[in-house]
């Protein structure tokens, strides 16, 4: 990421309106004192030039903070906070602290919390996704600071991206069914963000590779074990005889099993069921849950030495670090 020659201030905006830069100040401190016509301007303006508002004091704005921003989209997901945990094995040592905030996977959302860790001068920011909105990626440019994105890869990062092929993990989980013999396998996916959209592209390709009918159950809601249960029910109304369930995580996957079993289905001989993300309570159930295994930890913690090391000057020659993935040998399949 290229560093910006200085972020705009509120004179810039009050130049652009052709107002003064106490109209600028005071509107954005109650915007009540000065008309809608004007405050839809400096609006624009602002929107326009990319200006963040700066909470820090004058002193330490034109210094090291010290600090990073971390924005993550789940705070109840134990992806995220073995991704955390990673990053703060490094800041830790390091004497770096981590202003953590959560966008819950909105993309206007996590365009108003980075925002907010811009107006406190964070060195660096660590973002959970790929996907931002036009104004966010304004924004970072703007405040010309590293940025990792990480959890996921793109051809086209802002700056750093560090994570795994999600198409790759999910084709290789797929076509780990399809070797054993399923030949009606389902996709049950929840939320919809990017990477359960990834993981339904490498079901997909293996899927399509193998000449099969693919078949897809999806919901916008949140994971959990009953609505595995629940994508279950479902897809035994709709298509009684598949032999195979793809989860986009272990979360419903488990789910899966447990309704299953129930249900008197036989795991694996009559429905193979593999998971995402090999959680620890994968190896609890019976039977124990096959499930890819993320790295989330060793993410976490390359994303943060990535990123401390570029606030600190050093060259990053490799802009992509994929840390790759491992399919755990559970009993479900």
């Amino acid at each position: 990421m290229a560093t910006s020659k200085g972020r705009p201030s509120l004179q810039d905006i009050a130049d652009e309106v052709g107002v003064t830069k106490m109209t600028v100040s005071r509107c954005l401190r109650n915007p009540a004192t000065v008309s809608e016509v004007t405050r839809e301007k400096i609006a624009k303006a602002i929107e326009k030039i990319g200006y963040i508002q700066n909470r820090a004091p004058a002193m330490l704005s034109k210094a090291s903070s010290r600090s990073i921003g971390v924005l993550i989209p789940s705070l109840s997901n134990q992806v995220f906070s073995h991704f955390v945990q990673g990053i703060e094995a490094v800041t830790n040592k390091r004497g770096y602290e981590v202003l953590l905030s959560h966008y819950g996977y909105n993309e206007e959302i996590e365009e108003r919390k980075i925002d907010t860790l811009l107006s406190y001068h964070v060195d660096g920011v660590i973002l959970t996704s790929t996907s931002h909105s036009e104004r966010t990626l304004k924004m970072l440019k703007t405040a010309g600071i590293p940025v990792i994105e990480a959890m996921e890869l793109t051809d086209n990062p802002i700056d750093i991206v560090v994570g795994l092929d999600h198409k790759a993990a999910a084709y290789a989980a797929t076509q780990k069914m399809i070797d054993s013999g399923k030949k009606r396998i389902a996709y049950f996916g929840a939320r919809l963000d990017n990477r359960t959209k990834y993981r339904m592209e490498g079901y997909d390709m293996a899927i399509n590779d193998a000449g099969y009918q693919k078949y897809h159950f999806l919901t916008s809601n949140h994971s959990s074990f009953t609505l595995g249960r629940e994508l279950l029910d479902r897809a035994m109304s709709e298509y009684s005889d598949f032999d195979g369930v793809f989860c986009t995580n272990d979360d419903i996957a488990i789910g899966v099993i447990l309704a299953a079993r129930e249900k008197g289905i036989l795991i694996p001989q009559q429905l193979a069921v593999i998971g995402y993300n090999a959680l620890d309570i994968g190896q609890a159930i019976t039977p124990s849950l096959t499930s890819v295994y993320t790295p989330r930890y060793e993410i976490g913690e390359r994303s943060a030495k990535l990123l401390l090391d570029r606030i600190e000057g050093l060259t990053i020659d490799n802009q992509m670090h994929n840390l790759g993935f491992t399919i755990t040998q559970g009993a479900s399949s």
